[in-house]
């Protein structure tokens, strides 16, 4: 079989970028391909940046080119809420409703066997910590309306029984297998506001 040449290689290693099969890998590479240098050297470049500037944020796990991230370290913010999410994703998508004002806690994924993720592989001790330096009087449940993204809400849920704070879910709106990012803003503003309690 004769070596694949380099444009063929290219739509390779696009198409391993989720969503994006065959075809869309082609079509991106025409257009990458009919740009000017510079366009695509600026694209490049900054594909390699953010590769080697963005990091975690030690405290919440949202990714940042500085420590602590700028929401970590907003003084405006409501340090006695912290919203827990799956992912970065899904912060971005609760922010771009500016409802929320408190502070984030980022997972980094949600319980799933079946794909080898388990509680342990979650950032669930590191929120556990955050909670017992006390301050926290509620806890977000805000992970996808999901088999998964449930199972992650009620295993935390029961974890935090044991400490002084109100543990909430968010409510309406989100249909059942939805994921966060997929939601529209007022969808996530009405299920921000009208979140609820947990009851075990």
């Amino acid at each position: 079989m004769p070596e694949k040449n380099i444009f063929e290689k290219l739509i390779e290693e696009l198409t391993k970028i989720p969503g994006i099969g065959p075809k869309s890998a082609q079509r991106i590479a025409f257009y990458l391909l009919k740009q000017p240098r510079e366009n695509v050297e600026t694209l490049a470049n900054t594909i390699l940046k953010v590769k080697k500037e963005i990091k975690y944020c030690s405290i919440c796990f949202n990714i940042t080119e500085k420590e602590p991230c700028e929401i970590c370290s907003n003084p405006e913010r409501d340090p006695s809420s912290i919203c827990v999410v799956a992912e970065p994703k899904d912060l971005w998508a609760i922010e771009k409703t500016s409802r929320y004002k408190g502070l984030y806690h980022v997972l980094g994924g949600q319980i799933s066997p079946l794909d080898g993720v388990f509680p342990e592989d979650l950032r669930i001790k590191e929120l556990i910590n955050r909670v017992e330096k006390g301050n926290i009087k509620e806890v977000i449940l805000a992970t996808d309306s999901t088999p998964e993204g449930e199972a992650t809400a009620l295993y935390i849920a029961r974890i935090l029984m044991a400490y002084p704070v109100r543990v909430t879910r968010l409510a309406h709106g989100l249909p059942a297998g939805t994921e966060l990012d997929f939601a529209d803003e007022m969808t996530l503003i009405h299920a921000l506001e009208g979140r609820k309690e947990l009851i075990l």
